[in-house]
């Protein structure tokens, strides 16, 4: 029986805004716009299925912004390829505001969006440029940010919108993101919200009495009541398909029937609605919708010029309104994602080849040159050698501006597109090439596998080899890439010597990150093969001579490699390597300095490697120049100063996902002698080294293990740590050649003189090829536990006086303190006394605690004391508040410390704020004298 419902509508709940059932989230989004307009920041990801309404609420949030400024932009699935497109489009409204951003970001930014040429930005400091560009347009009105259909974000865009929305904190700005669940009823995300890691609000359907008021409203004659709870059923409460499904169905079947295929996702299902709907319109304005629906900038000037190219006139517009699917006013809207994707769809493979055809002969080439070669791709069924070439180049073009993942996009359509197989996979390696680079290691394997199966010659093929080798590595970072660099050096000895050498160098640095854990190729194995390398013929360059230095080393001994390792040093310190050499081969001069126990070098490395790459914004090895210049704050008795690094290795590791270790963490929880600490970040870091085949990663842990059980006094622990590490292949300047000196004072302690002895004979293979007061005083002490009497004494002097001369207070304070140990077995308690206050003292200082309470129960032991005093309850930093004060403290801008830090000036100034609150001060001169009054009571706060 056909009926109109007789029962009142249940009661609904209708927010102010008029959004039907959405009162908590309407709240949500108020309260967050009341705290951006007190200065706070917020990022939200919305999700849920197509229809559910994500669009609706970021709607209401851009009418309930009025008093803010807002930017909007939406994903598009035609311009995935099209690099920046979303990011661009935000940031327009701003680029007024370009000049006030650091010299490194505003060039990033300029060319990322083509506004200047220069050489392709890193992606971590172009979302570090958006950030504070969005800062500073929040700097006089709250900013709103808001982007729809993040699932079609182009790459590029997404990764840099992600890096903005984790890194907001006190810039009044929001980043409110709208996103599709997967497109299978599953309710699953579509993998961006699990990976972008933001606050969630996920959209549910309407409940029953909710969605049939809805439907109610379009309903325009009697349905029957089993009709209605089916459509509601079906719909599962959600609002485009109460909407949308009604009018895909006959009369007959609102009075009765039954038209819902079950095997249908319900996206599908709507689309099919609007197919239906689609269906009743004139040929030409389908055609007219499916121009729309290939374009990504919803330009009707361009569509219209593009129409008339295929006959369509602007009369034909009348009936494209009256259906309700789509919006022709300064930017061309379609009512819903779906009804573009469903335009799409219902087309032939013959309509789509017209409309791209049509649109790449009404783009301007020169205005927009990748937008017209990726419609002529779009265009083209067959191989075209034409349209290939221009893809090529519009590819060339993306990745001058940074744009990888579009250059990729484009060099891949034209892999596809080229007609000569030679060239084909010439392009396909370059394609290769540039996912490797992208981070795309999959697809780079892929494409690597389709120029591999064509006719390269032996250049490519050795090129081919080589790609494979660096995917391996960037991938694993261990033990697989190593042979395959070594295969890649020798094809390419007689092809291009510079670059052979070079590709010994990487087989060299990659085998020694393999370490114990290499397979096939190891160590001695790759320096044997790279000292027999083709000598270059022309004047050598710095990656020459540590291709020497380093192959000597490992084939024969420190003392035979000095000369050459001299070399090296000069070359880098004097600045003969150009800024791309630097950060290329930086981290292994600074192994060579250390190798040579020459500290003032692997300070001087060390500190110009950091400086060079956070100059020029290179984040990928900021890291690893980060980790050296750690470790010689360790060494040098200067915590702080390593807890900051180490805290800023982990924010760029976190902010932009980079797969590292943080060996620096590691060694300073060991300094600290905080063994809990110490231990969570043993657990992680022995997992990912033996997941990437990284075995420094292991002789790095056995190392700082000894280090740490040393200063506990557990003497067997830290003779078995050292020993494995002293047992590890040889790696220069490493834990490998530290290990020997844990060993030889952990086997002392434990009684066993004969296993001290042997890791003094390996120990002194290394100082004694180097006259470094490091080197000599290192030797003395380890010398001089294994000594009796005055021989004994001697040596600790020596030690003490040869490392006191040197800025290596940890091992001067360490000699000190072996010797009061060793006074005060020999029963002189009074000079005892002296040398382990001395050592107390450093080790506090130094925020050692563990060996600073080792030498306190030596002073009790000979009648002295030791005192430490805390700081003040309720005055201790925050990790991030101390980080930032102590960069202040160190004469560092806000803007400075931001760019290190991936925050806002605003932000800084946030946090600095609560510092001074804290302690009592008022302005940053202050800062380093009281911090250093606070590591001075306590050592390092954490």
């Amino acid at each position: 029986m056909t009926k109109s419902p007789s029962e009142p509508p249940p009661p609904t709940h209708r927010h102010q805004s008029g959004l039907l059932g959405r009162r908590a989230e309407c709240d949500a989004l108020d309260r967050l716009l009341s705290a951006v307009r007190t200065g706070e920041s917020r990022s939200l990801m919305v999700h849920g299925e197509p229809g559910v309404g994500k669009s609706a609420l970021l709607e209401y949030l851009t009418r309930q912004a009025t008093d803010c400024q807002v930017v909007s932009a939406a994903g598009i699935q035609s311009e995935m390829e099209l690099a920046f497109a979303a990011v661009h489009q935000l940031c327009v409204p701003m680029l007024n505001l370009l000049d006030r951003l650091p010299e490194p970001q505003h060039d990033a930014l300029g060319t990322a969006f083509g506004l200047r040429s220069g050489p392709p930005p890193d992606r971590f400091l172009l979302g570090l440029a958006v950030l504070s560009l969005f800062a500073a347009m929040a700097e006089n009105r709250p900013l709103v940010c808001v982007v729809d259909d993040v699932q079609w974000l182009d790459k590029a865009s997404a990764q840099i919108l992600a890096f903005v929305a984790r890194r907001l904190a006190a810039e009044s700005v929001a980043c409110v993101f709208a996103v599709r669940d997967a497109d299978d009823d599953s309710g699953r995300d579509s993998g961006v919200v699990s990976e972008w890691g933001l606050p969630e609000m996920p959209l549910r359907g309407l409940s029953d009495g909710d969605a049939r008021t809805l439907l109610q409203t379009v309903l325009h004659g009697p349905l029957d009541e089993r009709v209605r709870d089916q459509i509601v059923a079906e719909a599962r409460g959600n609002p485009l398909a109460l909407l949308e499904l009604p009018h895909g169905l006959t009369h007959a079947e609102l009075a009765g029937g039954f038209g819902f295929p079950a095997a249908q996702t319900l996206s599908r299902r709507i689309e099919d609605s609007f197919l239906r709907r689609l269906e009743q319109l004139p040929p030409n304005t389908r055609q007219l919708l499916l121009l729309a629906a290939a374009e990504r900038l919803g330009d009707p000037v361009l569509i219209w010029r593009a129409a008339a190219r295929l006959g369509i006139s602007e009369g034909t517009l009348v009936a494209a309104p009256a259906a309700h699917l789509i919006q022709f006013d300064t930017r061309i809207r379609f009512r819903h994602p779906l009804v573009r994707s469903a335009v799409y769809r219902a087309a032939t493979v013959e309509e789509r080849l017209r409309a791209h055809a049509a649109l790449a002969e009404a783009t301007d080439a020169d205005a927009h040159p990748e937008q017209r070669a990726w419609h002529r791709a779009q265009a083209t069924a067959e191989p075209d050698e034409e349209v290939a070439a221009e893809l090529a180049r519009s590819a060339g073009r993306a990745q001058a501006r940074g744009g990888l993942a579009a250059a990729a996009a484009f060099m891949e359509r034209a892999v596809v597109l080229t007609p000569d197989p030679v060239r084909r996979a010439e392009r396909a390696l370059v394609a290769a090439q540039i996912e490797q680079a992208a981070g795309t290691a999959e697809t780079a394997q892929e494409l690597l596998a389709v120029a591999q199966a064509g006719p390269l010659d032996e250049p490519q093929r050795a090129r081919a080899t080589l790609l494979r080798a660096e995917i391996a590595f960037a991938t694993h970072h261990g033990n697989l890439a190593p042979p395959l660099l070594l295969d890649a050096a020798k094809q390419l000895e007689p092809l291009d010597v510079p670059l052979s050498r070079e590709t010994y160098l990487q087989a060299l640095s990659a085998a020694m990150f393999a370490g114990s854990l290499a397979q096939g190729d190891g160590l001695p194995e790759v320096a044997v093969a790279a000292r027999a390398a083709p000598p270059v013929s022309a004047s050598c360059r710095p990656a020459d001579l540590l291709l020497d230095a380093l192959s000597l080393l490992f084939t024969e001994d420190v003392r035979t490699a000095t000369p050459a390792m001299r070399q090296v040093l000069h070359a880098f310190l004097s600045g003969e390597a150009s800024v791309e050499e630097e950060l290329r081969w930086l981290w292994l001069a600074f192994i060579t300095a250390t190798a040579r126990w020459d500290d003032e070098a692997a300070r001087s490395l060390a500190d110009r490697h950091v400086r060079l790459a956070r100059d020029t914004g290179a984040l990928a090895v900021l890291p690893l120049a980060l980790s050296s210049r750690i470790i010689v704050h360790l060494f040098e008795g200067e915590p702080a100063e390593a807890e900051t690094l180490s805290e800023e290795v982990h924010t760029i590791t976190t902010a932009t996902g980079m797969q590292i270790t943080n060996y620096g963490a590691l060694a300073f929880a060991a300094w600290r002698g905080r063994e809990a600490e110490f231990e969570e970040l043993r657990r992680a870091t022995v997992g990912e080294a033996a997941a990437r085949g990284e075995g420094v990663g292991l002789t790095v842990t056995q190392w700082t293990s000894a280090v740490l059980y040393n200063g506990l006094g557990r003497y067997e622990e830290a003779r078995n740590a050292a020993r494995r590490a002293c047992a590890d292949p040889p790696a220069p300047g490493a834990a490998a050649q530290w290990a020997p000196t844990e060993l030889i004072e952990a086997a002392v302690r434990c009684g066993d003189d004969e296993l001290a002895s042997l890791a003094l004979e390996q120990l002194t293979e290394t100082t004694r090829a180097s006259t470094t007061d490091w080197a000599q005083g290192i030797e003395a002490r380890s010398r001089a536990l294994l000594s009796r009497n005055r021989d004994a004494e001697s040596l600790y002097r020596e030690a003490i006086d040869r490392l006191t001369r040197t800025r290596l207070r940890w091992e001067a304070a360490r000699a000190h303190l072996v010797y009061g140990e060793w006074l005060r077995r020999e029963r002189r308690r009074l000079a005892a006394r002296e040398q382990l206050r001395c050592a107390y003292g450093l080790f506090t200082s130094m925020g050692c605690e563990a060996f600073a309470e080792r030498a306190a129960r030596e002073l009790r032991a000979t009648g002295g004391s030791a005192r430490k005093r805390g700081v003040k309850a309720g005055t201790e930093l925050t990790p991030r508040e101390l980080q930032i004060a102590r960069l202040a403290g160190e004469g560092l801008t806000n803007p400075e410390i931001g760019s290190r830090l991936f925050m806002s000036p605003r932000t800084v100034e946030y946090h600095l704020r609560k510092v001074f609150t804290k302690r009592g001060i008022a302005s940053r001169t202050q800062l380093k004298v009281v911090l250093a009054n606070d590591i001075a009571r306590t050592g390092p706060t954490r």
